[in-house]
């Protein structure tokens, strides 16, 4: 139990705290503001920097491949469209439960506007319970519970590209967005074993090809966004030497730095300053090292003003490149912050879909135990301790 006596006594120290914070960090914002002013001038100069000297800077910056004094509006969204969405959520596996296997349940959306149609809102379970589902991940250091979570990913992303191959064949010429939450750059996969990561990554990106071929635009939408790539970009210019060579001028140096002059800022704070509400900041290619393996879908970006706050809009190479997906994929994703009051609609309601609960948990260790009755299993139940911290007398 929280004894919130105790707690009382430590907020005052954390106001005091989160004040002087405040203070630096509009310091902080004034000097990268004043630094994006400088760099406009220098655009062109400090992205043939960056290419002659990326291998080797210390940090990850994004190259704006638009000009950084960019400000769009964004496009209504046309009345008639369709929004697909996927997310997903787990049964993680338990030695204390009455079996060891997973659970995975993708949450899938089909929202249709304007079409008088009945939308597609349910889930997609799978039981992972077979041994090289269970320990395959084991022989490269991986726990279940983290390879569970990896293979949610991969299903989230084969179910959405069942939508979208689904919605294009009785609609083709509808415009159609897919969405997911998060970033579209798995940096989760880069530390993995080679092998491990072989089994991961070629079946989303086949999700996306198949995505493509239905030229249906493809965004990852990030809410509360805490990279800081683009304000990376504006360190090449803070650099005090003559070559930006981290390696050699500030070899182990990161929070200290000379050329971090606004960290910890994330990006979204700078953009806040500067767009206005239904505007688009600069496209963005990210330069994070798993992008390396992607190939033609390769991670754009830019930063939206939602109205409820600056979103991070995440976009494979061929969504960026393509005028009229790129323009497609931004109004109806605008389109859907707004009907969903500050956030996608059909995200809130893939997770919802998606979201195993309490009471679900019960019903499918439930069901489990029915069928393994029914197959003669003898000596059926949770461990001791499982059993006691569900019926505690305390």
């Amino acid at each position: 139990m929280l004894d919130l006596t105790k707690l009382a006594r430590q907020m005052q120290g954390i106001s005091q705290h989160l004040t002087a914070e405040s203070i630096a960090a509009r310091q902080r914002l004034e000097r990268a503001e004043a630094l994006l002013r400088e760099v406009e001038g220098q655009q062109a100069d400090l992205v043939a920097r960056q290419q002659e000297w990326g291998d080797r800077l210390g940090f990850s910056a994004a190259r704006p491949v638009e000009p950084l004094n960019t400000r769009l509006p964004i496009d209504p969204a046309p009345r008639l469209h369709t929004v697909l969405a996927t997310d997903g959520s787990q049964i993680a596996p338990s030695h204390h439960e009455i079996a060891y296997c997973y659970l995975i349940n993708v949450g899938r959306v089909v929202l249709h506007y304007g079409q008088n149609r009945y939308p597609l809102l349910d889930s997609q379970p799978e039981v992972f319970y077979r041994p090289e589902d269970l320990y395959v991940s084991r022989q490269w250091g991986i726990r279940t519970e983290e390879w569970m979570g990896l293979r949610r990913t991969v299903s989230e992303a084969m179910v959405l590209a069942e939508l979208g191959e689904g919605e294009k064949a009785e609609a083709p010429e509808r415009p159609t967005l897919a969405m997911v939450d998060g970033s579209l750059i798995h940096w989760f996969l880069e530390p993995l074993p080679t092998e491990a990561r072989d089994r991961l990554l070629p079946p989303i990106l086949k999700a996306w090809d198949r995505l493509r071929a239905t030229r249906i635009p493809l965004v990852g939408y990030l809410s509360a966004a805490r990279s800081g790539e683009a304000l990376n970009f504006l360190r090449l210019h803070a650099c005090p030497h003559p070559q930006p060579d981290c390696l050699t001028h500030c070899p182990g140096k990161t929070e200290d730095a000379p050329c971090q002059v606004f960290a910890p800022l994330r990006d979204t704070a700078l953009w806040n300053l500067l767009l206005q509400p239904g505007e688009r900041s600069p496209l963005w290619r990210s330069s994070s090292r798993i992008l390396e393996l992607y190939g033609p879908h390769h991670v754009y970006f830019c930063y939206v003003n939602v109205g409820a706050e600056i979103a991070r809009i995440d976009l494979p190479q061929w969504v960026a490149e393509d005028e009229a997906l790129l323009n497609s994929a931004l109004s109806l994703t605008l389109a859907q912050v707004q009907k969903g009051y500050g956030y996608p609609v059909a995200l809130a309601e893939a997770h919802n879909q998606a979201v195993v609960r309490g009471g679900d948990r019960a019903r499918f260790f439930a069901l489990l135990e029915r069928e393994m009755i029914r197959a003669g299993l003898k000596n059926i139940g949770t461990s001791y301790k499982e059993a006691r911290k569900r019926g505690s007398i305390a």
